[in-house]
């Protein structure tokens, strides 16, 4: 299996492809070659990839970035980022400005405007008429709304900063996905000056006010930090979105139990939701900073190293019947948000807008079904956060 090229075909969007189960029965770890060309490990078994979240003998960064092999071209989660020497510190220092902006009190504050903007969105999928794209119309437009709301991006600004979030992740347009990169950076800049004549409750005043008492907060690490919040709290929460729904209507009687008590249900079933609902299998990149074992296997200091949280949520050893989507699942131990000091930031955020869009979406739509076979579904191949084109539905 050495040399196994990525990404991996799968049957439909709600499979991993069937060799993922194979290569995790023969060994945690197997090496394979990213879509950019360069070798890597692809980190499989569940406790594999706990410990790789954990363990701080990996990181984003490389001792040799101009020699770091690389995911893909993407500007964003493709190759080595932050200074070698100084990453772990930089990294638990940046982690804790950031982290009040995440914490309970902000996120019960948003939690009514998330309501209100599902509403919003739901009332536009309403206006467009039975058949509609709610990739297109809920899927897609909520988070950013959302993040945008927490990030404190101008409601007038929210369709540009939507559309640099769709080129961020691009992986087989390194061009386009730097230009998105470039034209975001200059973007920050103006937000952060706005922000400091005209501060208010969001992140980017946050970050704004931290450079007051700390020097190596420039706008260019304010830029860097928002960058990455943004493109991991919109695109990994709306292909949540998409793939909640094509497991929900996919199965006739799923559907039915959960339309019919989506309050008293909705919980355990976003984190089912959450468990599956991102099956592209590229893994998440990391760099080992000195040897490191696992299973028994020696990765190299330097090794790209792909950590892949849908294949250790789909482990047989740790979830039974792993492939079936099993609403009332407990213990639902899943690693959708990674682990360790590189735990998602914005967890609460996501868990948020899940439990409140869908059980909106079945009491405004309580006929809701597909309007296309999975197997007819256009997938999303040239991104990092896969998912699928469109979701057709009708009502």
């Amino acid at each position: 299996m050495s040399g196994l090229q990525l990404p991996l075909d799968r049957p439909n969007p709600l499979s991993l492809a069937p060799q993922y189960q194979a290569l995790r029965r023969e060994a945690p770890l197997v090496r394979v070659t990213t879509p950019a060309g360069d070798p890597a490990w692809l980190v499989l078994g569940y406790e594999a990839v706990k410990q790789a979240f954990t363990d701080p003998r990996f990181g984003r960064s490389h001792p040799d970035p101009a020699q770091a092999a690389r995911l893909s071209q993407s500007a964003m989660g493709g190759g080595a980022s932050g200074d070698y020497e100084t990453e772990q510190a930089e990294h638990a220092r940046l982690r804790t400005v950031l982290t009040p902006a995440f914490a309970a009190p902000r996120m019960r504050r948003l939690t009514d405007r998330i309501h209100e903007l599902t509403e919003e969105c739901l009332d536009d999928l309403a206006a467009a008429g039975s058949p509609a794209d709610l990739h297109e119309l809920v899927s897609f437009p909520l988070p950013a709304l959302a993040i945008s709301e927490l990030l404190g991006v101008p409601a007038a600004d929210q369709d540009h900063f939507s559309r640099l979030s769709r080129n961020l992740g691009l992986i087989d347009d390194g061009a386009a996905s730097q230009a998105a990169f470039g034209e975001f950076v200059e973007y920050t800049f103006r937000l952060a000056a706005a922000k400091r004549a005209n501060p208010g409750p969001d992140v980017i005043s946050d970050l704004v006010a931290a450079q007051a008492g700390d020097a190596t907060i420039t706008d260019e690490v304010v830029a860097q930090l928002v960058i990455a919040l943004l493109f991991a709290g919109h695109e990994t929460t709306a292909t949540r979105i998409d793939f909640g729904v094509l497991y929900l209507l996919s199965e006739p009687s799923r559907r039915a139990a959960f339309a019919a008590d989506p309050e008293g249900q909705v919980q355990s079933t976003v984190e089912e939701i959450l468990r599956l609902s991102a099956p592209h299998g590229l893994g998440l990149v990391r760099y080992a900073r000195e040897d490191v074992e696992i299973g028994g296997i020696t990765i190299s200091r330097g090794d790209l190293v792909l950590v892949s949280n849908d294949s250790a949520n789909r482990d047989e050893t740790v979830f039974a019947d792993p492939e079936e989507f099993r609403p009332d699942r407990k213990p639902n131990p899943h690693l959708a948000f990674g682990g360790g000091r590189h735990v998602c930031l914005g967890l609460n955020l996501a868990r948020i807008q899940l439990r409140i869009v869908f059980p909106a979406l079945f009491r405004r739509f309580p006929a809701l079904s597909l309007a296309t076979d999975l197997d007819d579904m256009p997938l999303v191949t040239g991104d990092l956060t896969g998912g699928v084109e469109k979701v057709l539905v009708r009502w």
